[in-house]
């Protein structure tokens, strides 16, 4: 088993990371849809799971954690990730949470656990606040080494569990991507955007909708400022849409301001003030705050995008688009090419998912943007294009004459050297040995 915990400024933003698996359906191995996840249990709540609506779940917590709102970085996140193979039914997974719980010193608190079904290794995630009844704040410092590992250890005898040393390193990593590409009528359209938006916009680097629509669209999602002399454009509002398979739009627009994706916490100056915490949604107000922030910090990841485009192009000498995309694809880059009706490469995007940076091509520099690139690669070869027929020789028979040997040994000869080759690259000659001569011979 491996524990992993992670502390954070927002309940809300674990809490329905979780709440929204619970509504996303996917499709096991047998063909079969089931949710992504399953609500467990709710500890230490005041009434019984069964009882408990999303918003009683979520505002236990929220409760808690304002008895001290001193206390900012509130929010504790727990997964506990198992060998792939283990079976363990919801009573046995509810006890090594309880147990675990316990043992880190989170035992009284309120905590909800959740087991996920989207990853090929079984796991539960345990979302709660360090803020305890008291309004004291739990001790998180140091908690891995000192609480968890050895909590681990106990559980792992006690149950029967795969011990985490007997496995490479890396067994039990989650994905780095933890969202699912979202398809229309699986979820609702409200929580799967809230869904992506959470997991990429804080994470990435963009600094236009362009760079940011090139992340959203690998799960289905895109940010539309409506059509020219909309109303939507008139008052620069924006709005998100779910896009089918083939990248086109489908079902109702929502609006950003309706839609939640975290909070700021605001500290004042004042001695014994209390912090202001700021829920914010992805307007187009915040998200132009974010590209003016991201254009700094992402210009250290330049160098080493351009590196690794720069290499392939001189790699390869027959470069196809299809080529190039899957080349870069092997070093986490993501080539996104935008085309017109003809054809004709006129804008491209690269994802850097190895440093969560995105840049258009003209950002990096003139060689990297689409002219330049275009020059490169040449088109792809349909299958049904016609290829020219192979030309068959006759084989040519030589009649030895006087002729023909003549010109055969002038053909045969050695090369003549030209003396007006630099002497640098003439070829060296071997230097005759001097014969020592006896004068009494």
């Amino acid at each position: 088993m491996v524990a992993i915990i992670k502390t954070g400024h927002s309940i809300r933003r674990i809490f329905f990371y979780n709440e929204n698996k619970l509504d996303a359906l996917i499709t096991d191995k047998n063909g079969v849809q089931k949710p992504a996840a399953e609500l467990l249990s709710a500890d230490n709540y005041p009434m019984e799971l069964a009882a408990t609506e999303q918003h009683h779940r979520l505002n236990m917590l929220l409760k808690t954690a304002g008895r001290n709102p001193n206390i900012t970085r509130n929010s504790v996140h727990i997964s506990l990730n198992f060998a792939p193979g283990e079976e363990l039914n919801n009573d046995q997974l509810k006890t090594i949470a309880k147990e675990y719980m316990e043992a880190i010193g989170f035992g009284e608190q309120p905590y909800l656990i959740y087991k996920h079904h989207d990853s090929g290794h079984p796991h539960i995630h345990i979302a709660t606040t360090l803020v305890n009844s008291k309004g004291k704040g739990i001790r998180t410092q140091n908690i891995g080494r000192t609480l968890s590992e050895a909590a681990r250890k106990s559980i792992e005898q006690r149950h029967g569990l795969v011990r985490a040393e007997e496995h490479k390193k890396g067994l039990f990593s989650l994905k780095p991507v933890a969202v699912e590409k979202v398809v229309y009528g699986r979820m609702p359209t409200k929580n799967a955007i809230a869904n992506v938006l959470s997991h990429v916009l804080d994470r990435y680097q963009y600094t236009s909708l362009t760079e940011l629509n090139a992340v959203l669209n690998l799960y289905n999602v895109h940010a539309d400022q409506g059509k020219e002399n909309s109303r939507i454009k008139i008052h620069n509002g924006l709005q998100f849409r779910l896009l089918d398979a083939a990248g086109k739009p489908i079902g109702i627009p929502i609006k950003a301001s309706r839609i939640y994706t975290g909070t700021t916490v605001k500290r004042t100056n004042e001695p014994h003030g209390k912090p202001t915490i700021i829920t914010h949604s992805p307007t187009l107000k915040y998200l132009e705050g974010k590209f003016r922030k991201n254009k700094l910090r992402r210009a250290e990841h330049a160098p080493a995008l351009k590196l690794a485009i720069s290499s392939v192009l001189q790699k390869h000498k027959l470069l196809t688009p299809q080529k190039f995309s899957t080349e870069l694809k092997r070093q986490g880059i993501h080539v996104v090419e935008r085309r017109n009706k003809e054809g004709r490469l006129y804008g491209i995007t690269y994802v850097d998912h190895r440093n969560k940076s995105v840049f258009n091509g003209s950002d990096l520099g003139k060689e990297y943007s689409a002219n330049n690139i275009a020059e490169y690669l040449k088109p792809e070869m349909k299958p049904d294009a016609t290829l020219p027929k192979e030309q068959t020789y006759n084989p040519i028979t030589l009649t030895t004459t006087n002729e023909t040997s003549n010109l055969l040994e002038m053909l045969f000869q050695p090369e003549y050297i030209n003396e007006n080759i630099p002497y640098p690259l003439r070829p060296k000659r071997k230097k005759k040995k001097k014969r020592n001569i006896n004068p009494n011979q």
